[in-house]
């Protein structure tokens, strides 16, 4: 039996260190590197190459190196009944929420603006959009969306979330289901995306959307790149429907060049690291579904397929 390990343009070998720690015993392989495809039983992986994992005979069990899944669930090469998981540690969480934090102020504090201004040497003060006129709304309350929607209440701000089932969580409005939806983002100016992505929240974040929210308003996009529908996004900047935009993830990552995003002065661009799993966080949990697959448990974090979470 053995480990594959499986990123493209990730350097593994510190991940791979701190599996040999918790369990030294364990044989692990970094892709493309397979000593013997027969003896892989278990594999962790980002953005693995296409019908990759349909070539290991004995699979047992995929977990993503992340919190996103949705690179296993579109694999039609992983059997239905290979078991599928994912990661999600303390820092994983505490990143995403500081992370949000941090491009609600720079929107309010218009640091984007000021940016710009200095590379011209311009001197031209921004009012300030006050705590009391922003009203976060989070879409998705898993693990990250809860983390988040904790550390916006700390900070002052009145939250909403909005889920596919109601939730009594304190200081948080909870709207939940498609009759709700219209009514959370008219409450709503400062829009979070921490969805999984489906086959039902794939494009959500469109014009129609953008359009219901309370003025002004602010996108944030920390789920998946395919939830947004880009020209959507243009059109609403261009017509002030938004403010502008925090995006972490892209339809196309790396993102092109010669993108438009790139040439939006609107728009903040971070390359996907709103929140990154720590080798010495992931590597326990890891060892502990390894095992787990060995003895034929339930894993932990264990994705339903149907949900697509």
């Amino acid at each position: 039996m053995s480990l594959l390990l499986v990123a493209p343009n990730r350097n593994l070998k510190a991940l791979k260190e701190a599996i040999l720690e918790e369990d030294p015993n364990i044989e692990i392989d970094i892709w493309p590197a397979i000593s013997n495809k027969e003896k892989v039983n278990f594999a962790v992986c980002w953005k693995h190459p296409d019908h990759l994992l349909g070539q290991l005979p004995n699979l047992q069990a995929v977990s993503s190196l992340g919190a996103g899944v949705n690179h296993l669930l579109n694999d039609d090469g992983i059997s239905e009944n290979t078991k599928l998981c994912r990661i999600v540690t303390p820092t994983l969480k505490e990143q995403i929420a500081d992370y949000v934090l941090n491009a609600i102020s720079n929107y309010r504090h218009h640091t984007l603006q000021y940016i710009t201004d200095k590379k011209n040497s311009r001197w031209e003060q921004q009012y300030t959009l006050l705590k009391k006129n922003c009203t976060p709304g989070i879409m998705g309350l898993g693990e990250m969306g809860l983390s988040v929607a904790s550390l916006l209440v700390k900070n002052g701000y009145q939250v909403n979330g909005w889920s596919n089932s109601k939730k009594e969580i304190e200081h948080i409005t909870s709207y939940a289901g498609e009759e709700e939806f219209e009514a959370f983002l008219n409450d709503t100016n400062i829009l979070i995306c921490l969805l999984p992505l489906t086959q039902e929240t794939k494009d959500i974040l469109d014009l129609s959307v953008f359009q219901k929210l309370k003025q002004p308003a602010y996108l944030i996009n920390v789920g998946r790149g395919e939830h947004l529908v880009e020209e959507d996004l243009i059109y609403a900047l261009d017509t002030e429907t938004l403010d502008g935009a925090c995006l972490d993830v892209f339809n196309e990552e790396p993102l092109p060049a010669k993108h438009t995003f790139w040439n939006r002065s609107n728009i903040m661009i971070t390359p996907h690291i709103a929140a990154v799993t720590p080798p010495e966080e992931a590597a326990p949990i890891i060892v502990e579904n390894y095992k787990r697959t060995l003895s034929g448990m339930e894993l932990k974090n264990e994705v339903d397929r149907k949900r697509g979470y």
